[in-house]
């Protein structure tokens, strides 16, 4: 086994970073608010449409609607063209266009607003030519003004986009390698078959094992996000008990998963290795660093496997966007569950393993 991950690490890097990591970041989720309804903003639509770099994915009816799309997580990128538009680009004036961009991930954010930016100096320039050919009338060298608008992080700082994410890392690296080579210590040394001898259940000696690690874990999270607020005067608009709650159910699956990682390994060694190869796709696949957007489907397909990527989302809609339950019960639940599944399986395997 400890062969096999040697020769498989390489070969798994490579194939995350050739296919999965990409800063290009394109299809983002947008919504367009269109008060013109004209030829002209119709055409403005097909143009962010067809850049590639945005998916339309929906049409709101009033500024309130568009703002539950993004504070929902449904658009990431919000486009709200003004009733005056056509008849401001027939005159020779300035249309200005309000994009509103959700930059809780910095990346992908800074990705959408250049890319805006672009699509209304192409459109500008094209108007200014044809309207030059048509009647010689000149229209203003930015015809179309993107007023870009990024919310929840307007500054880009990384890191407040990063200290989620180093957060959920923080517990990958610790809870996993820590609470796996704890069971595997205590079977090298023998002290495990007194464990399981006595009149302790399977299910009960783990939990007992998990229960020290549960309160360092919350404990490293908490002293991470201060450092966060202090240092690099970070918001947290949300709840803190639904933060922490949140983190629980993390902590809960990262512990579960180092016991189901445990009755796979011979030794510390092996824990330990496989404890490393898990850190990898959950740097690269999570959206801690790379955005999920730009990752072809299958790759957001398999980091959904990896409970992080449901922390690093939740932790985020918690601390910058002040999200409540409505917006971050469906990453608890997918963490409850994960981690309900990840315990069931390792004392399945544990009672296998060791239990005569």
């Amino acid at each position: 086994m400890t062969l096999a991950l040697l020769l498989s690490i390489p070969v798994t890097q490579l194939l995350i970073f050739g296919f999965a990591v990409n800063l290009d970041v394109k299809h983002v989720a947008a919504t367009i608010f269109d008060q013109s309804r004209t030829q002209e903003s119709r055409e403005l639509v097909a143009a962010f449409q067809s850049s590639g770099y945005y998916d339309v994915k929906s049409y709101a009816n009033s500024p309130s609607e568009l703002e539950r799309m993004i504070v929902s997580g449904r658009a990431r990128v919000g486009v709200t063209i003004p009733p005056d538009y056509a008849r401001k680009l027939k005159n020779g004036r300035q249309a200005q266009v309000r994009v509103v961009i959700d930059a809780t991930d910095a990346v992908s954010a800074n990705m959408s607003a250049g890319a805006a930016q672009a699509i209304g100096l192409l459109k500008s320039q094209r108007l200014i030519t044809e309207k030059m050919l048509r009647s010689g009338v000149r229209l203003d060298a930015q015809a179309v003004d993107m007023r870009i608008r990024p919310w929840y992080n307007p500054d880009f700082i990384t890191a407040w986009y990063i200290t989620p994410g180093i957060m959920g890392m923080v517990l990958v690296l610790s809870l996993v390698m820590t609470m796996s080579m704890a069971i595997v210590r205590e079977d090298e040394l023998g002290t495990l078959e007194l464990l399981v001898v006595s009149p302790m259940q399977p299910w009960e000696l783990l939990a007992s094992k998990c229960a020290p690690f549960v309160l360092i874990g919350c404990a490293e999270v908490a002293l991470a996000a201060l450092a966060g607020i202090l240092f690099f005067n970070m918001p947290f608009a949300g709840s803190v008990p639904l933060f922490f709650l949140l983190t629980l159910f993390y902590v809960f699956a990262d512990l579960a998963l180092g016991i189901a990682v445990s009755t796979i390994s011979r030794s510390r060694m092996q824990a330990m290795q496989i404890s490393v190869c898990l850190v990898l796709p959950s740097v690269l696949l999570s959206g801690f660093i790379f955005p999920r957007d730009s990752m072809p489907a299958v790759f957001r397909a398999l980091s959904l496997a990896l409970p992080i990527t449901y922390y690093i989302r939740g932790a985020r809609q918690i601390m910058l966007k002040g999200g409540g339950f409505a917006m971050v019960w469906r990453d608890a639940l997918a963490l409850f569950c994960y981690a309900a599944a990840a315990f069931m399986t390792g004392v399945a395997l544990f009672r296998q393993r060791y239990v005569p």
